[in-house]
C-alpha cells in the first residue's frame, strides 16, 4: 500500500488532476475492497472559475475545500448523484479534482452489481458503484481509517492522456466553459 502523501494535494490543482491519472482509488465497502484505476479527472480552481463550487465563497457546502488538501470534498447533485472530489493546494485556497471515471480493477463483481452490470465512467457512476455518498464529505484520503483513500498506480504516459474542456458546465461562460481542465485517458481504459 503506497497512500499518497498530503503534500502530493499541495501542488498545483492542474498536476495533481493529470497525475491522478493511474491513481487507485480504494474504498473498503461492508469489508470488501473495491479498487478502481482513475481514468478521468477534471479540475477547479478557485473562486474565479466560474465553474466551480468556490465562485460563491465560503458556504457549509464549499467549506471543505477552504481545507486541508488531500481531504474528500463530496456533494450531491442532480437530485440523485452523489459527486467525490479531492481537495487541492494550500489550506484557505479552494480548489479540488473532480473524480470522473474509474476503471475497477480488485471488487468488480460488488461494483457491477452497486450498477446493475453497468460502467463506471462518470462521476456519479463511480460514487455508486463504491458506495460514496454524503458520509465520505471531509474525510482525509491520505489514511485509511475512513475507507476510502487514493494509493500510487500506474503511470500513464502523456501521448495516452487527453485533455480538453470539463463536461456538464452548460451555462458556465467563457473562458471557463472551454478550460481544457480535463483529463481523459483514451480509450477509457488503462489495462
Amino acid at each position: 500500500m503506497n497512500i499518497l502523501p498530503r503534500d502530493f494535494y499541495n501542488r498545483p490543482t492542474l498536476t495533481v488532476a493529470r497525475e491522478l491519472i493511474g491513481a487507485r482509488l480504494v474504498r473498503i465497502l461492508d469489508g470488501v475492497k473495491l479498487v478502481g484505476l482513475i481514468t478521468e479527472a477534471e479540475a477547479y480552481i478557485s473562486q474565479k472559475d466560474l465553474a466551480c463550487h468556490a465562485r460563491a465563497g465560503l458556504t457549509p457546502r464549499t467549506q471543505v475545500m477552504y481545507g486541508e488538501p488531500g481531504h474528500a470534498y463530496v456533494y450531491f447533485t442532480y437530485g440523485n448523484h452523489w459527486m467525490l472530489n479531492v481537495v487541492t493546494e494550500r489550506e484557505g485556497f479552494p480548489a479540488a479534482v473532480l473524480i470522473r471515471a474509474i476503471q475497477p480493477i480488485e471488487g468488480v463483481e460488488v461494483m457491477s452489481g452497486r450498477r446493475n452490470g453497468r460502467d463506471t465512467f462518470g462521476p456519479g457512476k463511480l460514487c455508486q458503484a463504491m458506495g460514496i455518498g454524503r458520509s465520505e464529505n471531509g474525510v482525509d484520503l491520505t489514511e485509511t481509517s475512513s475507507g476510502l483513500w487514493i494509493e500510487a498506480g500506474i503511470q500513464v504516459p502523456n501521448k495516452a492522456v487527453t485533455k480538453g474542456p470539463r463536461v456538464g458546465l452548460n451555462s458556465t461562460p467563457e473562458p471557463w466553459l472551454s478550460k481544457p481542465w480535463r483529463f481523459l485517458v483514451k480509450g477509457w481504459k488503462i489495462l
